[in-house]
């Protein structure tokens, strides 16, 4: 009969009971044939415009007499068939080769989704697009067909479809498959865009934030990245880690093939955000063609302990478990100084804390996400270091064998 949405569907349905000499008579003649109620919890208010809309198309309630003339107000069009599709507005559902949302009560927060949604799955607006990349494409907003591969575009499409349709668990799961097949690839700079559509998924569809903060907030990212080190500062004080501050956060990582041509890499991030002009190498040095993860972990923290012109960190993350901490906390209490330490072993990302507790995280934890984000960040480096060097000692044999072939 009628589809609603409202923050306080006790208010609100209250208000058609009370008072009835005030209601309109299509209201009251709505309240006397009511003989059920059915809710649908969703838990932000853009899911719930979605929601709305998409019920208000399948079911064709009689009393939604506002909304039921698609021609009237504006719709989600996209194209389907074409092979970059189109995401448009429109008010007629006429072309039979397009899908259509919709329609949507008030055309300004229809905009602000479009708006909303493009800076997470980027798309093309315009019927006639340009043969060259336009300026939406260089504000990272459309992905233009002649620098972007049509099936990473059709994969974008279907996640924005999904969305569209509400099936927000089905999208962030799609994109945590895709996330953990680039990371294994070693594809850590696609796995972390990856990432951050999640993030940026889990932000507007949060309930304490308010509807379309993602689109008029300009301070998106520092709260996004705030949320995510206070989830992280609550999980350090719940396992008996104590960190005042999480300003400088230095993650390391040990990357070497049987002992051979052995790296190590420090990484820092800063109030969450990585620093790359902070990152550094070593190459080790005191086990030479030894494959010993350990000791080797301990020899770069030593050496990185020496620099006191570099800023200690507030909390020290290394990539493994209680072998790689303990090897950390032999550094620190050589040097006699207490920073936090905490391990993230890749194989089910169990966290390992200073006093080798292990802690299992649900994968939509903000604080796994953080951690997760600057372990891998720190295994790129160091194994983009390990390669390099790898490299140059397979030439260095090269042109010894070319010199001693007769």
């Amino acid at each position: 009969m009628y589809i609603g949405k409202a923050k306080n569907l006790k208010n609100r349905v209250r208000s058609y009971f009370t008072n009835l000499d005030k209601l309109g008579p299509k209201t009251k003649l709505l309240v006397s044939k009511i003989k059920k109620i059915k809710t649908v919890t969703v838990f932000s208010e853009i899911e719930a415009l979605l929601l709305e809309a998409s019920y208000i198309k399948k079911y064709k309630p009689k009393y939604n007499t506002r909304l039921t003339d698609g021609k009237a107000y504006p719709l989600i069009r996209i194209t389907i068939k074409d092979k970059f599709p189109k995401v448009l507005v429109a008010r007629k559902t006429t072309d039979k080769k397009s899908i259509y949302f919709g329609p949507y009560p008030v055309s300004t927060a229809l905009r602000l989704v479009l708006k909303t949604v493009r800076k997470i799955f980027p798309y093309q607006s315009v019927t006639n697009h340009p043969k060259r990349p336009c300026l939406y494409y260089h504000l990272g907003l459309c992905p233009c067909a002649e620098v972007f591969d049509d099936k990473e575009y059709r994969t974008n499409i279907n996640h924005l479809i999904n969305f569209l349709n509400g099936k927000t668990k089905k999208v962030i799961k799609d994109l945590r498959v895709e996330r953990d097949r680039l990371s294994s690839l070693e594809e850590f700079e696609k796995a972390s865009n990856i990432q951050k559509k999640i993030d940026a998924i889990a932000y507007i569809t949060n309930p304490a934030y308010k509807q379309f903060d993602y689109e008029t907030n300009p301070n998106l990212t520092q709260d996004v990245l705030s949320s995510q080190l206070s989830s992280l500062r609550y999980l350090l004080s719940q396992n008996g880690i104590y960190a005042k501050k999480l300003e400088r956060i230095e993650c390391y990582d040990i990357s070497n093939t049987s002992g051979t041509n052995a790296t190590g890499s420090m990484v820092v991030f800063i109030n969450g955000e990585k620093d790359s002009s902070l990152y550094r190498r070593f190459k080790i040095k005191t086990l030479p063609n030894i494959p010993n993860d350990f000791a080797m972990m301990q020899e770069v923290i030593t050496r990185r302990l020496n620099h006191n012109e570099w800023e200690f960190p507030d909390i020290l993350i290394v990539d493994g478990g209680k072998g790689q901490v303990s090897s950390a906390l032999k550094a620190l209490i050589k040097k006699n100084l207490k920073i936090p330490v905490i391990g993230l072993a890749k194989r089910e990302e169990t966290i390992i804390t200073s006093n080798f507790k292990e802690v299992n995280l649900s994968k939509d934890s903000e604080a796994l996400y953080l951690l997760q984000r600057i372990r891998d960040e720190a295994h790129r480096f160091a194994i983009a270091y390990h390669r390099k060097l790898r490299s140059k000692t397979f030439l260095m044999q090269g042109d010894s064998l070319h010199k001693e072939s007769p």
